[in-house]
């Protein structure tokens, strides 16, 4: 089943990335609001009636402005690499169904007809610009001390959340910014891991200088990556803690080499690639990370007394707010960067502001993000041409808006190689399906709930009987799998095409996972709390053409084969169902169509 996963779906060629070039983490509070998408509408659709271009072009890398403003993405027709949108609205409901399972976490019948009626760009603007739904620091708080976790958090937003589209972009920020819940301690870890995923899912209607300024100071990622507490150098050999000014720039922004606006690697006379910081920009980006710690207010401390204890601890207050500055700690030597130098003495918010809108202004940041929200949300081998009009959008968005995320996530997904039906009969266009994007998919198709709203899944990380993944809890700051990793062994290696998510299938995993779907397919969590309904599917056993004609559509937007189709509906009509078989029976017939589906290399492979 290995082979036949990597052999049969992966890889549009394209620029591969080297194996220890990975993702990382950013977000902030300050830069511009984000452009309203919505108010884009008009424009855009006389962009298109004229002739010119929604995907981008090579557009501006540095002078864009990062404020707001009512513009559109005409300034992009003009551009080198610009395309007219084909493809704007579904014409049946196989093509609503894929957008709609590239752009969220699982496709309805009531979705698909939304979209279908809307076309993409204005249902993308209705649900960029909706009102935010509970979130998962408030959901916490609701409960009783140490009710729920990180585990229980994530998984109620991702099931349950109405804002399905920002919930999965939020999971795709995640494994660019990465922050494990493995390595978290506090005295209110699970308050932690809620803001921050909180703060990705605000991100992605935000602009990517806000976010990094976020993502910087959040108390989560200070955790992480050594910034909460790292101090200034002083005359007994203590150096500022070097880990976040490394990824930030290896895995949140510019990444291990310069880029062409296409994503591909800029290389010197010999061939080398050349690195796009050193070492030396390292120590000296560090010292602007010194001095911040946990904002905890002299009021938060002793305040809290948790049930049955004799002794007090800080309120979680601080969870919510982004570390502060202490200037002793903070160092004052002159640091230069990346071409950027920040003098001696520089007050610390001032030095950080111009680390970060140094990092962010930078001609890397475009195509090194564009093109992993290309791979985490559409295809795994993206065409030069696809990353560049992504990476044109993140300049400048139209409206002379860098880092505008609500245009670079629509760029990514209207893209005509996004929605051309040619990728669906193009062996190397697709991408694997993270066992938790699967998982989570599942949840809500069928109905999922927990009575007790306490969501208690729990950890799905291991490999033998569970998912191999569980949302935010990443192994390590290189994510689950790397960007550029290529199954080895395989024809994807002699093409130089790369399969990400291959990095998490083995035999270990593929038969863990199957075990693990069988069993929750049936039987849900926590003395089945948590559990599916199956209502609609339930009203079809008794036609099982009909039932996997539905799964079909809301599971993979129509793309199993015929002779699959007709394998999984005659698996299903032998014993037949009838009328007075009993519900066990009739509900196992169910179980069993999904876990088929479920099992399909199709499925698997997300086109």
């Amino acid at each position: 089943m290995v082979e036949a996963m990597v052999t049969g779906r992966v890889g549009v060629p394209g620029e591969g990335v080297r194996e220890d070039e990975r993702p990382g983490a950013a977000d902030a509070t300050s830069g511009a609001p984000a452009l309203s998408l919505a108010a884009t509408l008009a424009a855009a659709a006389a962009l298109a009636a004229c002739g010119g271009g929604g995907g981008g072009g090579s557009g501006s890398t540095g002078s864009a402005s990062t404020s707001d403003g009512a513009g559109s993405l005409s300034a992009l027709a003009t551009t080198a690499t610009a395309q007219t949108y084909v493809y704007t609205k579904p014409q049946n409901d196989a093509e609503a169904a894929r957008f709609l399972l590239q752009a969220q976490l699982s496709a309805s019948e009531t979705e698909i007809a939304d979209v279908s009626a809307k076309g993409y760009l204005p249902w993308l603007g209705e649900q960029f610009d909706a009102a935010p739904t509970l979130t998962g620091w408030a959901w916490i708080a609701s409960k009783a001390y140490n009710a729920v976790d990180t585990d229980g958090m994530i998984w109620q937003q991702l099931m349950t959340s109405r804002d399905s589209l920002r919930k999965r972009m939020a999971l795709a920020l995640t494994e660019i910014f990465v922050v494990s819940a493995n390595d978290i301690g506090s005295n209110w870890p699970q308050y932690m891991m809620a803001q921050y995923w909180d703060m990705l899912v605000a991100g992605v209607t935000g602009n990517f200088r806000t976010l990094l300024e976020n993502v910087t100071l959040n108390p989560a990622m200070g955790y992480y990556l050594n910034t909460r507490g790292n101090q200034k150098e002083n005359s007994s050999g203590r150096q500022p803690d070097e880990n976040y000014a490394r990824e930030v720039m290896q895995l949140m922004t510019i990444g291990l080499y310069q880029l062409n606006p296409d994503g591909t690697v800029k290389r010197g006379a010999d061939g080398t690639p050349l690195d796009s910081y050193t070492l030396d920009d390292v120590t000296n980006l560090a010292r602007v990370f010194t001095g911040y710690d946990l904002d905890i207010a002299t009021a938060d401390k002793g305040a809290f007394t948790p049930p049955g204890a004799t002794y007090t601890i800080e309120s979680n207050a601080w969870t919510t707010r982004p570390m502060a500055l202490t200037a002793s700690r903070h160092s004052t030597l002159a640091a230069t960067f990346l071409g950027t130098t920040v003098a001696a003495g520089t007050e610390g918010k001032a030095a950080l502001k111009t680390a970060l809108d140094t990092l962010f202004n930078h001609p890397n940041v475009g195509p090194f993000i564009g093109k992993q929200l290309i791979q985490r949300l559409v295809t795994s081998n993206p065409s030069a041409a696809y990353v560049a009009r992504v990476s044109a959008v993140f300049a400048n968005n139209g409206a002379g808006v860098r880092g505008d995320m609500k245009s670079v996530m629509a760029a990514v997904l209207l893209d005509n190689e996004a929605r051309s039906p040619a990728g669906l009969t193009d062996p190397g266009f697709g991408r694997l399906r993270e066992p938790m994007l699967r998982f989570v998919q599942w949840g809500r198709t069928f109905g999922i709930g927990s009575t007790l709203d306490t969501w208690k899944i729990g950890n799905l990380s291991g490999t033998a009987n569970q998912l191999g993944q569980s949302p935010l809890r990443s192994p390590s700051v290189f994510n689950f799998f790397r960007p550029g990793y290529v199954p080895p062994g395989t024809a994807l290696v002699e093409g130089g095409q790369v399969a990400p998510e291959f990095q998490l299938v083995n035999e270990t995993t593929v038969g863990g996972y199957l075990n693990f779907m069988q069993g929750a397919i049936q039987n849900g969590f926590s003395s089945k709390d948590v559990i599916p309904t199956y209502a609609a599917e339930k009203a079809l056993v008794l036609e099982p053409a009909k039932l996997v004609q539905r799964l079909n559509l809301l599971m993979t937007a129509n793309q199993l084969p015929a002779d699959t189709l007709k394998l999984i509906t005659d698996a299903l009509a032998q014993p037949a169902v009838t009328a007075t078989s009993t519900d066990a029976v009739k509900a196992n017939r169910v179980y069993a169509a999904v876990l088929m589906v479920m099992a399909s290399a199709e499925y698997l492979i997300q086109k």
